[in-house]
Order: C-alpha cells, then sequence, then structure tokens
C-alpha cells in the first residue's frame, strides 16, 4: 500500500514517525516549505533572537506522544510551572479570570459575583458561544473579560460560534470557590492541563519536529507545493509538475484548501467546505536590550488599549531565544494578534501599534522605544480553525466523501477542530489515522 502525506507539521510528522516505526516503508512526505513544523515552527531572526509561530507550550494526553519528544529533545529541554495572567482594569488577574476576580477594584468584582448570583438560563439549552457565556459567567465576567477577550482572540463574533468545543479549554465557574477565594484572599491558579509545560533549550518549539523527523528526512520531499488532488485516478500533482500516484493520501493541509484542489469535487462538498472559518494572526517578535525582571509566562489581554490578545515573556522559555543566551541583557516579547473579514487589522502598521500597546498595557514604558533591537513578522494565514455553528454539519459531509477516495485529513487545519488541534492532539491524529489505514483501528482523537 502506497501512502503520499502531505504536510510536514505534527499531524504528517505523527503520520510519518508511525510509519517507519512499524517498518511500513512504501511512503513518502512531502512539504512545501524547506523545513519541517508547520505552525509549530521556530525561527532565527537576524539579531539572532529565536521565535515560534505563535505561543505553544508542550504538554500533553498521550505517553505515545511523550516518549517521541523525550527521543527528539534527548533530554535537552526546560520544565516549567506555568505562570500566565490577565491585564485588566490596570491590575494583573491570574489565570483563570473567572477564579480570581478578588484582584479586581471592588466595583467590577462585586458586579462579577453578582453576576453568578444572578444566572437564570440553562446552558445546555444555549444555542451559541455568546448565549453559553452568558449562561455560565454572568453579566460581570462577560463584560470585563469572556466576550472582549474572545472577540480579540477569534476575530469573530462569538454568536456565530458554537459551544461544543468547550471541554478543557475554558474553566467553568464555582461560586463558593470563588466567594471563598476572595474571603481568603486565596490565589487559584493550578486548573487545566498545562499548568506545567515542557519547552525546547534550544531551537524553540520547532526543535521537537525537526528532531522527531532526523530519523527519516530522506523520505520528506521539501519545498514541493500541492496543486491538485486527482480523487478518481489517485495521483497528486505538484507545482514542480511531477505527479505521484497513491493508495492513501494523508493531507495535513487545511481541508478548504485540500477541497479547492481536488479535481472534480462535487459541488455540496465546495460547498460545505465554504462554510468553513478560519481566521489569521499577526506574530509579532520584539527583541530588547535590557533585564527584564518578570517570572510570568504569558498573558491575556481582553481590554482595547493594544491590538494583541496575548503576549509571551519569551525569554523566560529559554534563556537561548534571547542571543548568546544572555538574559542578563536581552529579552524578548512575543505578541499575538488575530485578524478576519470580521476583524481587519494592518500588516504594515501591525508592528508599530503592538509597541504603542505594550506601552499602554503597562507591559513597557516609553523609554524602552529605544532597547528595542529587533523586530519580528510572521503572518499567519491559518491560525485558529473556528468552531462556528456550522462548522460540525459541514465536517459531516466532507470527512466521509474524502475517506471513500482513500484520502484522510488530519491535523489542526486537515480535520478543522480547534478543540483537538494542540500539538499533541495533532500529532496522534497522524498516529492514529495509520493505525486506522493499516490495521482498521478506530481512531479516537479526531473524534473527540
Amino acid at each position: 500500500m502506497k501512502v503520499v502525506v502531505v504536510g510536514a507539521g505534527p499531524a504528517g510528522l505523527g503520520a510519518a514517525y508511525h510509519l517507519n516505526k512499524l517498518g511500513h516503508s512504501d511512503w513518502e512526505l512531502y512539504e512545501r516549505d524547506s523545513h519541517v513544523g508547520g505552525l509549530s515552527a521556530s525561527f532565527v531572526d537576524e539579531a539572532n533572537f529565536t521565535w515560534d509561530v505563535g505561543g505553544h507550550v508542550l504538554f500533553s494526553h498521550y505517553d505515545y506522544f511523550d516518549q517521541v519528544v523525550e527521543g527528539a529533545l534527548k533530554g535537552q529541554f526546560y520544565e516549567h510551572m506555568r505562570e500566565s495572567w490577565v491585564r485588566i482594569l490596570g491590575n494583573w488577574v491570574p489565570y483563570p479570570f473567572q477564579n480570581n476576580v478578588r484582584y479586581l477594584p471592588d466595583a467590577a468584582r462585586d458586579l462579577c459575583v453578582n453576576g453568578l448570583k444572578n444566572l437564570t438560563a440553562d446552558p445546555v439549552s444555549t444555542n451559541n458561544f455568546k448565549e453559553w457565556m452568558d449562561a455560565v459567567f454572568g453579566s460581570g465576567i462577560v463584560k470585563y473579560f469572556m466576550e472582549p477577550y474572545n472577540q480579540k482572540v477569534w476575530a469573530l463574533p462569538p454568536e456565530m460560534m458554537s459551544k461544543d468545543w468547550i471541554a478543557e479549554r475554558v474553566s467553568v465557574v464555582d461560586l463558593a470557590r470563588i466567594e471563598k477565594n476572595i474571603a481568603e484572599a486565596k490565589d487559584d491558579i493550578s486548573w487545566g492541563p498545562n499548568n506545567m509545560f515542557k519547552f525546547p533549550k534550544h531551537g524553540g518549539t520547532g526543535a521537537i519536529y525537526a528532531g522527531i523527523a532526523a530519523d527519516f528526512v530522506e523520505k520528506i520531499h521539501f519545498d514541493q507545493e500541492l496543486v491538485s488532488v486527482d480523487l478518481k485516478n489517485k495521483q497528486v500533482l505538484f507545482a514542480n509538475g511531477e505527479y505521484r500516484p497513491y493508495d492513501r493520501f494523508i493531507s495535513s493541509i487545511p481541508l478548504d484548501q485540500l477541497i479547492t484542489k481536488g479535481v472534480d469535487v462535487p459541488e455540496e462538498i465546495r460547498e460545505a467546505s465554504s462554510q468553513l472559518v478560519h481566521n489569521g494572526a499577526y506574530v509579532v517578535g520584539l527583541g530588547f536590550r535590557g533585564k527584564r525582571e518578570d517570572t510570568k509566562c504569558w498573558m491575556y489581554f481582553p481590554e482595547d488599549n493594544c491590538p494583541f490578545y496575548r503576549v509571551t515573556n519569551f525569554h523566560n522559555y529559554s534563556p537561548n531565544n534571547v542571543p548568546d543566551g544572555d538574559i542578563d541583557n536581552y529579552y524578548s516579547l512575543m505578541c499575538e494578534t488575530s485578524y478576519s473579514p470580521h476583524k481587519p487589522v494592518s500588516k504594515t502598521e501591525i508592528i508599530d501599534d503592538t509597541i504603542q500597546g505594550l506601552i499602554n498595557s503597562g507591559m513597557i514604558d516609553e523609554s524602552d522605544r529605544d532597547k528595542i533591537v529587533s523586530r519580528y513578522l510572521i503572518d499567519v494565514p491559518y491560525a485558529y480553525p473556528i468552531p462556528t455553528t456550522g462548522r460540525d454539519a459541514a465536517l459531516a459531509i466532507i470527512q466521509p466523501y474524502l475517506e471513500s477516495h482513500d484520502v484522510y485529513s488530519r491535523g489542526r487545519f486537515g480535520a478543522w477542530k480547534y478543540e483537538v488541534g494542540n500539538m499533541d492532539h495533532s500529532f496522534m491524529q497522524g498516529v492514529e489515522v495509520v493505525d486506522s489505514i493499516l490495521h482498521d483501528v478506530q481512531e479516537n482523537t479526531v473524534l473527540g
């Protein structure tokens, strides 16, 4: 069985790794870029700062993935206790926001607590993410954090989003717990699966995937952009004019692009594909001269005094993210701003707007402008596959059609499921689809 894999991000590498491990020799991996990693790649700028494609942290739900990462990094990683915060109303509030409203000014804190006390709607009967937020968090928390932050990160009105993706992504609320935290002046910061995370000592997140690919790099074809997929004749065409036949095709490129590249795809499938919604993001990396005394890992910014929704103290993840590992004399801030037709953002102005936003939000002082020694911009046209209210119906049409033609679309944008789109999820989607193809084993992650 000849297996062709397209896309050397986590999902494609997961498939390739597992094929290689199983000794199935008749497979090849094709990648559009000249490196592996996809959205989990890392880059070094001209000033020798290392940048990821947004804020990644390495944690896992899978022993298989843990073992693969351990082999790839060979013990060369740091382990951090998560320290994440929300910047709001001039205060720092520990994450998750809803468990730590005691940090807010009195009026805002009371509005948040009273909103929880006056909940009336049943979350189960809500129709979309906006209604679900109102039913679960109440008017105060929605006003100050949930609605403005989610509009910032998704770049889409929350009423257009489904509520069904939530799971472990959003900490729900316990009023008694919140009131106890207030009464006892207690921080509540351990929630979530990523309260401990790993990060490579060298090379950023991309070092994980470079290490994974090392054992089979000779089977990866770089600089090969997919042009078309002939589903009837089972062959793919690349931009260099080369055709490749397949028995099974595993794709981790965005699902809507895969449908666009399909030959003679029925109109019903193309129409369903048009219902898939995503946003983009600008990742602005700013390297500074000086020492930053700040132990935070990453920070959320719901307010409109800055364009970004998240900032990472990237020098805290590894000292080697700054020149010569010299965190006594350099630091780096990685800032993420989403965009979409609903929320346009100027690419030419985003770096300057980001710097001003850091000043407005109190992250840096005006005088720190002169300490900036590196400005780096990554444009990510596909950042988040958005779980809209129409997504699941579209996937229910598209995926069975593709699989009936022995095409398997997996990964963050291949499966188009944000809720199982972390690095570990995406890698395991690749692993599991190989087991499904070769051994008829049911996939679990993509069904999650």
